[in-house]
């Protein structure tokens, strides 16, 4: 027998950096990439096969602790023995430090493919829990939001220390993320902004600013008003650029995505590299955009339909 278990990446549409002084963000599941994790009959223990390794469980590097601790705890949760024949094989297409949510989807996968494997029924509720408790040993203190994008459906309106809140996603228009090729540095932005915000008054009016344009995102978002809703995020991008989060490679990108018509464009995430996000009214608009977008040096693009119907 072999089973199939899948999720989706995440994207922050708005709100990162913001967020960690109190202000909201905007995540959503990013159907345009996924991971596929595979459960099968094989050998005699328990193996794993990915991109960055091949072998048994019990002999996988620290480094992929978390990983490890997906499958361990998955297998507690079933009631399954601790080192069964069976094999996992874990095909991805998030680019892994993007600020994807690769390590969060990796779990998801893991779990909902486990869980069918042994034919036990696997609530949202422990699928987080299993999610949450991998994501701790990968990022230390994680927010939650990750688990909660890459599990459920709808994008997530996220205030720090305060229940996450689903939002109606009915837009629209399309979403067009391009990866510069340039690893992120989320901590070294996270620490300068830190020390901008301690140093100089207005940072915190620039903080508070990008909380406003958030609150007003989710309301374009739900009213279906993307002209509006691409001004927000060229603004965004405006306060981003202030905190030194942005760099020349994303710039580059969002100014390009603009002139080819984009509604909006911003960086997405971390910042200091990693991925910028455009806002297209049309699928044509949107392809343009990408096409233009790989043509100046961008290492992937993808596009996402942001209404109800699915392409």
């Amino acid at each position: 027998m072999v089973t199939i278990g899948r999720s989706t990446g995440k994207i922050i549409l708005m709100g990162e950096h913001a967020v960690v002084y109190g202000q909201p963000a905007i995540a959503m599941p990013f159907s345009a990439v996924q991971i596929i994790a595979e459960v099968r009959k094989e050998g005699h223990a328990l193996s794993v096969s990915c991109d960055f390794y091949r072998g048994l469980v019990h002999e996988m590097p620290k480094i992929w602790e978390s990983l490890k601790h997906a499958i361990r705890f998955s297998l507690y949760r079933i009631g399954a023995p601790t080192d069964p024949a069976i094999h996992i094989e874990i095909r991805s297409t998030i680019p892994a430090e993007r600020g994807m949510g690769s390590s969060a989807a990796v779990a998801v996968a893991v779990a909902r493919a486990l869980f069918s494997f042994y034919e036990k029924p696997l609530a949202d509720e422990e699928l987080w829990e299993i999610v949450q408790s991998s994501e701790k040993i990968a990022h230390g203190n994680p927010s939650g939001i990750d688990a909660t994008t890459v599990t459920g459906t709808s994008p997530v309106f996220f205030i720090k220390n305060q229940p996450i809140e689903p939002v109606a996603l009915s837009l629209d228009a399309y979403l067009v993320v391009a990866d510069t090729g340039k690893t992120g540095n989320t901590l070294e932005a996270i620490t300068d902004v830190a020390f901008l915000y301690q140093h100089h008054s207005e940072v915190e009016n620039w903080v508070r600013a990008l909380g406003d344009l958030t609150y007003r995102a989710r309301d374009y978002l739900v009213h279906n008003q993307a002209e509006l809703l691409g001004q927000v995020m060229n603004q965004a991008q405006g306060y981003l650029q202030e905190l030194t989060v942005s760099d020349d490679s994303l710039d580059r990108l969002v100014v390009l995505a603009r002139e080819k018509g984009a509604l909006g464009a911003k960086l997405t995430g971390g910042g200091r590299g990693g991925c910028m996000i455009a806002l297209a009214k049309t699928r044509e608009d949107a392809k343009k955009i990408a096409q233009s977008l790989a043509g100046a040096g961008a290492s992937q693009t993808w596009i996402q339909y942001l209404g109800e119907r699915h392409e």
